[in-house]
């Protein structure tokens, strides 16, 4: 059986790349780190991988608008490249800025930008542990298997935005919930404001997905706040994301 390929792609800025490594090779992926630049003047191509993975920071320094310089960079010099890779198959996944990346490119939740990710009812940088509900009717191959989370997240501009029409055609892969697993979750539980307590959302076929709060940054039980307490469970909770990816691609 063939290990599957993952490309973890990064920029200036992005700060989550070596967890977000680290966390798919656990899982059983060969993994490799490469900066935007590396798809542009065609040194690497995404046709060499089944999984290409955006993860967490602030890429380029969220100067004009989280993952927005980004975003572009792929829209309009990578977007053939992207086009043909989610039409063979492959899975793309967006962490916290990957995820910012992702709607401003137009990948998620497909066909241009119909969601946007802005600043937090707050007001202020949110960085706290949270609990998610996976979405039972979400045909999302990553939150397969999952029925609640507890993972941190870290951002100023995490509340997802978007009109009626499309809210009610978003396949909606992760909820922010309460601690007992009730919605809404009101905040701090939906410590954005995101509308419908959205925190993952996934294209219609379920290979394309993103996410706000950080995965990998719970991947190990020493990663859980209280885990001296004895609540922390061995694998961490982000766990089954990375494998469920490497799952599916091994299942090809």
């Amino acid at each position: 059986m063939a290990i599957p390929r993952v490309l973890i792609i990064r920029a200036p800025g992005t700060n989550c790349d070596f967890e977000t490594d680290y966390a798919f090779s656990q899982a059983g992926a060969s993994t490799r780190l490469a900066h935007i630049n590396d798809l542009i003047d065609k040194r690497l191509t995404v046709s060499q991988f089944q999984v290409l993975v955006f993860p967490g920071g602030f890429t380029y320094g969220d100067d004009l608008g989280a993952g927005k310089i980004m975003g572009n960079e792929i829209r309009l010099k990578l977007g053939e490249d992207m086009d043909n890779f989610v039409s063979r198959g492959g899975l793309i996944m967006g962490i916290c800025n990957g995820f910012q990346v992702m709607v401003k490119a137009g990948i998620l939740p497909g066909g241009g930008q119909t969601v946007t990710l802005t600043g937090n009812d707050s007001g202020r940088f949110e960085c706290r542990w949270i609990h998610l509900q996976a979405n039972p009717k979400s045909n999302c191959v990553f939150t397969r298997g999952i029925e609640r989370l507890y993972l941190p997240v870290a951002n100023g501009e995490g509340k997802l935005v978007a009109g009626s029409a499309t809210l009610d055609h978003l396949n909606i892969a992760l909820y922010y919930c309460d601690a007992d697993g009730h919605r809404p979750a009101g905040y701090p539980g939906n410590p954005s404001g995101s509308l419908g307590d959205i925190a993952g959302i996934s294209d219609a076929t379920g290979r394309i997905f993103a996410l706000m709060p950080h995965p990998e940054r719970h991947f190990k039980p020493h990663h859980h706040p209280r885990w001296p307490r004895g609540e922390a469970a061995s694998p961490g909770d982000g766990y089954k994301i990375f494998a469920n990816a490497v799952d599916w691609v091994k299942s090809l």
